[in-house]
């Protein structure tokens, strides 16, 4: 659930921002700086991560990490004004199957819309991130079906909860063409 200073009144996809990148690498520049040797990472992932992908204005970054618990991971983001999203789908989620364990924190009140995401290096929720990203990249085609497809639900289905529920089946079928795609490419995370 959105933090109350996040409520929208709906879900909204927008056109492509040429700005994304660069509000991506502030942000993670401040969390580099922050978290030093814990960062193994730190990826722009999600939509806004995909030149000429519709979005929702939220730049999603993936913080690969070799521990979600210890070294003080919370304490410092709280310390940056970040704030820990507590609901069960941002400690565990599953990717192609496998459970895997994450941390999401909101940002800070007042500050640019942005989910940032604690995965483990390594980890299948982390190549999964990778993966949705560097294939819409790479296929036109299933860029374009994919963008059309969110601004169509988001027309229809205004409800934040009601449109997760129904992408969450839609992405499987996009993973799977990934995961065609990464065989006959021989892609790997990088």
């Amino acid at each position: 659930m959105p933090f109350p200073d996040e409520i929208h009144a709906s879900v909204s996809v927008v056109d492509y921002q040429p700005g994304w990148p660069d509000e991506f690498e502030l942000i993670a520049g401040r969390l580099a700086a922050a978290l030093g040797h814990r960062a193994v990472a730190v990826d722009h992932v999600g939509s806004t991560s995909v030149p000429g992908l519709p979005a929702k204005d939220c730049i999603d970054v993936q913080v690969r990490t070799a521990d979600l618990d210890g070294d003080g991971l919370v304490e410092t983001m709280e310390g940056l004004g970040f704030r820990l999203r507590p609901e069960p789908w941002n400690v565990l989620e599953v990717s192609s199957g496998t459970q895997s364990r994450k941390r999401v924190f909101a940002p800070p009140v007042g500050a640019r819309s942005s989910n940032i995401h604690f995965r483990i290096a390594g980890g299948p929720n982390a190549r999964y991130a990778l993966l949705f990203r560097d294939y819409l990249r790479a296929d036109e085609a299933a860029r374009v079906g994919w963008g059309a497809f969110k601004q169509r639900l988001a027309v229809s289905v205004t409800d934040w909860a009601d449109y997760g529920q129904i992408k969450a089946p839609a992405t499987q079928v996009l993973i799977a063409g990934a995961e065609r795609w990464a065989r006959e490419t021989g892609w790997s995370p990088s």
